[in-house]
Formats: structure tokens, sequence, C-alpha cells
């Protein structure tokens, strides 16, 4: 735990998967927000960043210590089935994280909440990650946060050299061709910018009303 005190006034707001794509988005979008106070960041590991309003909570997602009174709360955890090792692993990570997070954000007095899901997110779906990501929607729903917002973004553009992700050459190709098919393809199957999806996110979990509510790519695209 931090041994400096969080500023008094301003939202405070959790943080779970600052190390991703759209995660190290928001975290910077929240930094910057000057109506935050405070941002609890959890992870596996230590943000290689120190800030005033940040404070960080080296965490096992399968038992979550108490948090600090929130406002609202933002999950940005997930993997792949390859960098899992397996589906049992993914699905550790993918639903049982997301969910553990979600719970223990609302015991910790969160009224919003903003998930980053995925496009085909569907409990009833054969294929195992879409079905993964539906049934994780519908246990979050489940958890009684007042607002909760899920964005099911498409193909993700952004930086990953920092990811420590490998090299995907079959995405880079998919990424070129998209770009270049942008002016004809459906919204909501266009690649989409991961500040794009961070940005989105919070706007609609501080706008959105009472209940749960999708945000399909479409609506997620900021140009």
């Amino acid at each position: 735990m931090p041994a400096h005190a969080a500023p008094s006034d301003g939202l405070r707001v959790l943080l779970a998967g600052a190390s991703g794509l759209i995660g190290r988005e928001l975290l910077q979008a929240l930094l910057a927000d000057p109506q935050v106070a405070v941002v609890h960041s959890l992870g596996r590991r230590p943000l290689a960043l120190e800030h005033p309003k940040l404070v960080q909570h080296v965490v096992d997602f399968a038992a979550l210590p108490v948090l600090p009174a929130l406002d609202e709360a933002y999950v940005a955890l997930g993997t792949t089935i390859k960098q899992a090792g397996s589906q049992a692993a993914f699905r550790a990570v993918d639903f049982d994280a997301v969910v553990n997070t979600a719970r223990a954000a609302h015991t910790a007095g969160a009224r919003r909440l903003g998930i980053v899901s995925a496009m085909g997110a569907d409990a009833a779906s054969r294929v195992f990650y879409n079905r993964v990501k539906g049934e994780m929607e519908q246990a979050v729903r489940a958890v009684g946060v007042d607002t909760t917002v899920f964005a099911r973004p498409s193909l993700l553009e952004g930086d990953r050299s920092t990811l420590q992700q490998p090299p995907r050459a079959g995405e880079r190709w998919l990424h070129v061709v998209m770009r270049a098919l942008r002016p004809v393809t459906p919204a909501n199957l266009r690649a989409i910018e991961a500040r794009d999806v961070a940005l989105s996110l919070m706007d609609a979990a501080r706008t959105q009303g009472p209940g749960a509510h999708v945000l399909l790519s479409g609506a997620l695209q900021r140009r």
C-alpha cells in the first residue's frame, strides 16, 4: 500500500490492466483529467511510472485485497489463449480476474464501471473466446454496479512495441488491409485506435444512465 495519502477532492478511480493497449490510454486520460483526484492501479507487476495522482497496488487477481473507497472503476484486463498457454489460463484472466475486480470495486463503493470486452461477445457462442467474453459480461451485470458500460472494440490500432507481445505478422497485414478498406467498411468492423476506445468508454461510463450498456465499435469511434 502507498505511503502517501490520496488527495481529498475529486473522483477516486480504479483501473485494472493499465499496462495493456487500452489500459495505458485509460491511465493517461485519467491522470490528465482534472476531475480525478486519485487513480488506484491494480496489476500483477508495478508500472514504470510515477505520478502524484497514481497509487499502485500489486495484487493477485484471484485473491484481491479490500480496496480503498471508489467512485468509478475501469477494467481493461485481457490476454489471448496463445499468450495464456491454455483455455483455462485464458479464462482465469478474461473471466475470473475481470469479474473479481468488478465485485471488489462495487464493494468499495464504485457506482460507475467501464469494462473492455470484445467484438462478438456472446455467452451462447460456439467460439470459446467469444463465449468467455459473453459469460464475463453476464457475470459483471449481476454484480449490480449502478451504471456499467461494456466496450466491444474491433481490431485495435496502437503501439504494441512496449507491450512485450510477440510480433504477429498476420495481424500486421490485416491492419494494412483494413486501413485501405476503411472508407467502405461498416463502422462496427473498422479498426479502431486504442485511445478512442479509452476516451469513449470513460465518456459513456460518466454519462449513461443506470443499468448495463454495450458500446459496439462504431459507437466507440471518434473520427
